[in-house]
């Protein structure tokens, strides 16, 4: 039997790709268990005829579940960037989309820094517990193999995969309307990109920036709200369901896109096959899904407002998607002579 494991996945772009992938596996009539969340015991795809065990996700009740359960799997998938709790007799692949916990970047609030460098311990600890890791691109198998000193690199297999999402019903794009597909988390880099979009509107008087900050954001949301009663068009849809992100990249000529990590950038795939140029980081993550039409620092506030204001003046070049989606290369991973029970 297999078992996938996403206990630690609940929001953002993981869940994004959990869905997927039990879609996948259920359409597919594959014979799997999963261990899920309890927070999203309500809120993924149907699943009919495999069974699901709901824990709270942390690590001691994994742990137990791993020991009462550990004689029952011959594969398993920790969808959540870290191996099982113990060594288990079953071939363990670890899906790792969690780059922060091999580098922080610079400009991470202290706070995240420090949980961060906590689960990065315990993500060191149980390194040892998965036979293959399996990663989005080849940036970030390179920063996994000298982070972890890793020497077996067949070990770590690239395999990216993500949903397509309903193109726009929209004729018209607006060439001056930018948009930036996220959640508020601090190291999306909200505030640079606001800060620059005042920069640049105060001199152009042009443009708009459209935003997708959940409500949970509440200082982001306040800065929002002041800037707009400022008079900057600036338009938050709050978080948003998949059907409705065709229609948001619809309306929008540009991405920017200042995230200071990211382990695949969902986002910009997105945004691409949805027709819009990428503005995004001069960061190994952008070049790893992407030739970007304009990049810029985003550490500095200057050099996003430059990327606004050339956007929307000159002629940027064409941008490039360079991943594509290999869903069947990851499950078959788990059919390879696997009998079904």
């Amino acid at each position: 039997m297999i078992l996938i494991d996403a206990i630690y996945i609940n929001n953002s772009g993981g869940k994004i790709l959990l869905d997927y992938l039990i879609d996948e596996l259920e359409r597919r009539q594959i014979n799997v268990h999963y261990l899920l969340d309890e927070r999203i015991s309500n809120n993924h795809p149907k699943i009919i005829r495999n069974k699901i065990y709901y824990l709270e996700a942390n690590l001691l009740k994994r742990y137990k579940f791993y020991k009462i359960n550990k004689h029952l799997y011959t594969k398993v998938l920790c969808f959540g960037n870290l191996p099982p709790n113990i060594r288990l007799n079953a071939i363990v692949y670890t899906y790792f989309h969690q780059k922060l916990f091999l580098e922080i970047p610079k400009g991470i609030p202290l706070k995240q820094k420090i949980i961060l460098k906590i689960k990065s311990l315990i993500f060191k600890i149980l390194q040892k517990n998965t036979d293959f890791w399996v990663v989005q691109t080849q940036v970030v198998k390179d920063i996994f193999l000298i982070k972890t000193l890793l020497l077996e690199k067949e070990k770590v297999l690239i395999i990216p995969f993500y949903p397509t999402i309903k193109k726009s019903s929209l004729k018209n794009r607006k060439q001056a309307v930018f948009v930036y597909v996220s959640s508020g988390s601090e190291h999306k880099n909200h505030l640079n990109l606001l800060e620059a979009f005042r920069t640049f509107y105060d001199e152009k008087k042009t443009g708009e920036l459209h935003l997708t900050i959940g409500t949970e954001f509440q200082e982001l949301n306040n800065l929002i709200s002041k800037m707009k009663s400022e008079g900057y068009p600036i338009i938050n849809y709050g978080f948003v369901t998949r059907d409705l992100l065709g229609e948001i990249y619809g309306k929008a000529a540009f991405s920017i896109y200042p995230s200071l990590s990211e382990s695949f950038g969902l986002g910009i795939i997105e945004a691409i096959e949805n027709g819009c140029a990428i503005i995004g980081s001069d960061l190994d993550y952008t070049y790893a899904v992407c030739k970007p039409s304009l990049v810029f620092d985003p550490t500095k506030i200057e050099s996003i407002a430059i990327a606004f204001q050339t956007a929307v003046e000159k002629k940027i070049p064409p941008t490039e998607l360079l991943v594509f989606n290999e869903i069947d290369k990851l499950i078959n991973l788990f059919q390879e002579n696997e009998n079904p029970s």
